[in-house]
């Protein structure tokens, strides 16, 4: 996905800050991959007790395996393709922010929220989400269990399946926490001068539209690696094969109908406006993202009806966040925050009331139980696993931004965080880079 990242950022800026983007995706990665490995997974996955009692195991943060990967075993998450796998997600919630604040933060800015996302903000989140030991994933609260339920008639207590937080392939983890992050980057920072003035309206287009289309088709191949990835096998005891097939299934319904829902209500809305309709690419493709976001939660356990109106949600609440962020004169460039935040939170609200055996199915056999008389269950347990997603999307969104208003009001009162006006005007190549990514000499000679 970096690749799509890279190409889709590149694209949407304007030519004389090409290179100022490109350089940011390449060593947000670089940098990430590298504090990632010194720290990043030791918080995310450090407390994996080697026994299988997971009694004294750190309930919010890991605390080992510093420097050192040192291959821990976790059940279905083992070895160096799982590091590799959970890098990928790591540096993907910082280029997020890499869109929201482009043509206009300071690269020593870039490299220290990019290294706190990557090393600590991120990494705690998967542990409290992902790790068996993390308290969003274990909460030892007696009764968020699934207890009593009926088979052939009789009434049975039942204390083995816990309430959990779901979240599959990242739409809270991933997304929000990007998103969210980008979203007060971008606020704190201000709009880009001039963005918001009807003199200059039209001057803030980014320069080149197949490579926007290039990055998002990089994106697309992504996202299908990353949620039926997130699956961490495909063959082997099991049905993982037909797991990540259905991943990719939901993830490609999703998408599409988040890209044709967008498309539509844009036509319809511009037309109704201006008296003729914008068939808009950037819709298209924006719509689709927003749409494969919000799958993401619950990619391995939705029937493809319930993906296409969760896609189609996420799109149409995509749009709703831009219209918003407009209204408030918040400059975010790539439309990242309302497409990953936006996405993420429809992701992980809507993924419980419409995944198997989620609400809406145990609501239809509470009301005709004869339908599935041999196994009934009774207890709201799906209500719980529904509240136990808002606890975390909540406990994400002040976690996130606790620690993103201060290191980038940090970064404002230091003078780090922004590049002087005169640098905005002329671009950040020639400025800072001392390249162009489109040099006259090397067309005319």
């Amino acid at each position: 996905m970096q690749f799509g990242f890279a190409f889709l950022e590149a694209g949407s800026v304007r030519a004389m800050n090409t290179v100022n983007i490109l350089w940011k995706n390449l060593a947000d990665f670089f940098i990430g991959t590298i504090v990632f490995w010194a720290v990043g997974f030791a918080f995310a996955f450090g407390d994996l007790p080697q026994e299988s009692s997971y009694t004294n195991a750190n309930r919010f943060i890991g605390l080992k395996y510093f420097f050192d990967f040192a291959n821990p075993t976790e059940p279905d998450r083992s070895g160096f393709a799982f590091w590799i796998f959970m890098l990928s997600m790591a540096v993907n919630a910082a280029t997020i922010v890499s869109g929201s604040v482009a043509e206009r933060s300071q690269i020593s800015a870039y490299i220290i929220y990019t290294t706190l996302i990557t090393g600590f903000i991120f990494p705690v989140i998967v542990h409290w989400s992902w790790s068996e030991t993390g308290w969003l994933r274990s909460p030892k609260i007696s009764n968020f269990y699934r207890h009593d339920y009926l088979q052939n008639g009789t009434f049975f207590y039942n204390q083995n399946e816990p309430v959990r937080f779901i979240d599959f392939a990242g739409s809270g983890v991933v997304h929000i926490t990007g998103g969210l992050a980008g979203l007060i980057g971008t606020w704190i920072m201000g709009p880009r001068h001039g963005r918001f003035g009807e003199e200059n309206k039209g001057m803030f287009f980014g320069h080149s539209v197949p490579l926007i289309n290039l990055g998002f088709c990089f994106l697309l191949i992504g996202f299908l690696c990353f949620n039926g990835g997130s699956e961490l096998a495909i063959v082997g005891a099991g049905e993982h094969g037909t797991i990540v097939a259905k991943c990719f299934m939901n993830t490609i319904i999703a998408g599409s109908a988040g890209g044709v829902v967008a498309l539509t209500v844009n036509y319809g809305s511009t037309r109704m406006r201006r008296g003729y309709a914008d068939i808009s690419l950037y819709y298209l493709m924006n719509g689709a993202l927003a749409g494969m976001v919000a799958v993401a939660a619950g990619s391995n356990n939705l029937e493809q009806g319930w993906a296409l109106f969760i896609g189609s949600f996420g799109a149409l609440f995509m749009m709703f966040c831009k219209n918003i962020l407009e209204r408030l004169e918040i400059d975010d460039p790539l439309t990242a925050s309302p497409i990953h935040l936006g996405g993420g939170l429809v992701g992980i609200l809507l993924t419980p009331v419409f995944k198997k055996d989620g609400l809406i199915e145990l609501d239809y056999i509470r009301r005709f139980p004869s339908r599935n008389s041999s196994d009934f269950q009774c207890d709201y347990f799906e209500w719980k696993v529904l509240g136990w997603n808002v606890v975390g999307m909540l406990a994400i969104v002040a976690w996130t931004s606790a620690l993103c208003s201060v290191v980038f009001c940090c970064l404002k009162k230091l003078k780090m965080l922004r590049i002087p006006a005169s640098a905005e005007k002329y671009g950040l190549d020639r400025l800072k880079h001392g390249e162009e990514a489109y040099p006259l000499d090397g067309y005319f000679g």
